[in-house]
């Protein structure tokens, strides 16, 4: 029995809560899987799983056993990472996952740089706007915008995506300009909807000018979960948007949307990086991320006046979910 490989086995079991996710994301067949926590708890003379045919759980020792594993298992990644190139080049297979309209805009435009500066790093970039089960599917971090509603992730915010209301120009000689947000919940009018991730409902937005706020719901004919295809329904002449930025800018110089409100300010969107709390940093994701904090530096800055939640880490294994849901799509 190899004792690293059982360890990683029965560590992955734990995360996952399956000997067939386990043996998925290690790239081994369920049978050894199987056999290599069984021959570790021969090995131990201890029961580390109780298994049934719905599901695994841990025991106690195994639950002890498990904290000692990861601990163990960083530490030997760390001591081959400062006894090779690996420290100054770092080297490996990195999966992430990333919203639409980030990848598209800014994060794979950028790729060519980060490729020339860490040219041993091979990026497996998922890119959707769904909720994504980082254990499950062996995912090392996502890029999320909006909210974090999941405190059992470890997320450094890397930036403040500046949001506005924006139209097309067909839309508006049909509408109307509105000259104020509350002039968006009469009939005459819709927005474009955006379905939160994790409510499946079409998200809220709040306006602020000077001391007034107002709430806007809206009225929808269209709503969607993926930032390119609510983009493109705004752009269509569907209905009224929230954007960031970023994603509007091309369009308002092309005059195929067109600015609104002014005057009126949305809250910024914070932007994070998350990842599990048992998710080992390693070399390739550290350097991943603050690239991506430097990228979102020159494109979004962190403004340092949104009051929402920090970073959080919560103790615990199992399936964790990157749940954010923010006023529009990033």
């Amino acid at each position: 029995m190899d004792r690293f490989d059982a360890m990683q086995a029965f560590a992955r079991v734990v995360e996952t809560r399956s000997f067939t996710k386990a043996a998925e994301t290690l790239r081994m067949n369920k049978t050894s899987v199987t056999q290599l926590v069984q021959q570790l708890e021969a090995r131990l003379r201890v029961k580390l799983l109780n298994r049934t045919t719905r599901k695994v759980n841990v025991t106690a020792d195994g639950a002890a056993y498990y904290e000692r594993v990861v601990r163990l298992l960083a530490d030997m990644d760390d001591a081959e990472t400062s006894l090779s190139s690996a420290s100054a080049s770092p080297r490996g297979r990195l999966r992430v996952d990333v919203p639409t309209p980030l990848a598209r805009l800014i994060l794979v435009p950028a790729l060519p740089a980060f490729h020339a500066r860490y040219p041993d790093i091979q990026l497996d970039m998922g890119v959707s706007d769904r909720m994504v089960d980082l254990i499950g599917e062996n995912v090392d971090c996502v890029v999320r915008g909006g909210e974090l509603t999941d405190p059992s992730l470890v997320a450094r915010r890397v930036g403040d995506l500046q949001l506005g209301l924006y139209a097309a120009p067909g839309y508006l000689a049909h509408a109307g300009s509105p000259s104020h947000p509350g002039e968006l919940e009469d009939t005459h009018h819709r927005i474009v909807g955006f379905l939160g991730s994790r409510s499946g409902k079409v998200l809220r937005s709040t306006m602020r000018r000077g001391d007034e706020h107002i709430e806007v719901h809206g009225r929808h004919m269209f709503a969607f979960d993926d930032g390119n295809a609510y983009l493109a329904a705004g752009v269509a002449g569907l209905g009224v948007l929230w954007l960031p930025h970023y994603m509007a800018e091309a369009h308002v110089a092309h005059g195929e949307l067109v600015p609104l409100l002014e005057d009126w300010r949305l809250e910024p969107m914070p932007l994070y990086v998350a990842f599990p709390p048992n998710r080992h940093v390693s070399a390739k994701l550290r350097v991943f991320i603050d690239w991506v904090a430097e990228l979102m530096g020159q494109h979004a800055p962190v403004s340092g006046r949104w009051s929402g939640p920090s970073a959080s880490v919560s103790p615990g294994s199992g399936a964790v979910r990157a749940e954010c849901d923010g006023p529009s799509p990033t």
